[in-house]
């Protein structure tokens, strides 16, 4: 492999109700990492508030950059480049990103990059904190599986930013299930956690919810799923049932997990990766990172906790490599659309 220049990246993640700022150095070292979540302030909504979104941002961009460098104990000066989240996302929010990582690109003359959203959550696998012991670095051909509110996807990776999409979600994405299955349950937002404690009570096997395989592709459809929930529900409400709401999520989450499982071993087969990587906001589901744990026919990568959720780190480690690489951005940049990723 190239040896790569030696690079320290501030990164900002802005895409949807985080604000984000992370330092990291030579696409991998975590120097510091803030996000100032929005999430008690749009759970009265039941979901992001886009306007609420964007002027949350705006208070928070300034504060969230300084305490990042803080952490790091480095000043703006030590920095080579600003990475920043281009999209996809909510326009009025990535916006806030954007406009503060042009403002320093262009006050320090550093260069910008920009950074597809979906790429950094990839990328999130490569991250460790600074100190730490240093993990293996994923191994290509890797098989990637994203798995998000907005997006359920195949990528094959066959070299760094080298993306081959096998499927996406033909409808309703993992996470989107989850948090309207959560709503016909009164559960509260976001839905992932709020299913997942309740199913850790639940019987998994007392609802035989459907899988829909897509025989023939690497796609995946979630509405399906969602709806016979919803039948399920109705009827069980018609009949004055008590809604075993335990038993619900339980089945519902080992439906989901069932098929993202096993199409991405599937896949993995198939394209002969040598590894399997699983990230977005839906890896931090605990029956989903047991079951690709659980298996030995691949090495798997699933960041930490705090990494599968939107952050700047993420957005900080593919900003690294596409600087290394000399992707670097113009500072009339647009916002990206969700694919394609290179």
């Amino acid at each position: 492999m190239t040896e790569l220049k030696p690079a320290r990246i501030l990164a900002i993640e802005s895409s949807c109700d985080e604000t984000a700022c992370a330092v990291i150095e030579n696409g991998r070292a975590l120097l510091s990492s803030v996000v100032a979540s929005q999430m008690e302030i749009h759970a009265r909504y039941g979901g992001v508030f886009p306007e609420v979104a964007s002027r949350q941002h705006v208070l928070s961009i300034i504060p969230v950059v300084q305490q990042a460098l803080s952490q790091a104990h480095l000043t703006l000066n030590d920095i080579d480049a600003i990475a920043v989240t281009q999209g996809p996302g909510l326009a009025g929010s990535l916006i806030v990103g954007m406009n503060m990582a042009k403002g320093m690109a262009l006050a320090l003359d550093k260069p910008i990059v920009g950074v597809n959203h979906l790429e950094g959550h990839i990328y999130s696998s490569w991250v460790y904190k600074a100190g730490e012991q240093v993990p293996a670095e994923p191994q290509f051909p890797l098989m990637a599986l994203l798995v998000s509110g907005g997006h359920s996807e195949l990528n094959l990776m066959t070299d760094h930013l080298t993306y081959q999409r096998l499927g996406a979600t033909l409808d309703d994405a993992a996470g989107e299930a989850f948090d309207k299955v959560a709503r016909l349950l009164d559960l509260p937002y976001p839905g992932g956690p709020s299913i997942q404690k309740e199913a850790e009570d639940g019987d998994p096997s007392r609802f035989n919810f459907p899988r829909a395989w897509l025989d023939g592709t690497w796609n995946f459809s979630f509405s399906g799923l969602k709806t016979s929930v919803l039948y399920e529900v109705q009827e069980l409400k018609k009949k004055s049932n008590a809604i075993p709401v335990k038993d619900i999520a339980a089945s519902f989450q080992r439906a989901v997990v069932d098929v993202l499982f096993k199409k991405t071993m599937n896949a993995a087969r198939e394209y002969g990766a040598k590894e399997i990587l699983v990230a977005g906001g839906v890896s931090a589901n605990r029956a989903l990172r047991q079951a690709f744990k659980g298996q030995e026919d691949f090495p798997v990568h699933i960041p930490p906790l705090s990494l599968c959720t939107d952050n700047a780190a993420m957005i900080g480690a593919a900003g690294y490599f596409r600087y290394a690489f000399g992707h670097v951005s113009e500072m009339e940049m647009d916002v990206l659309p969700a694919w394609p990723l290179s």
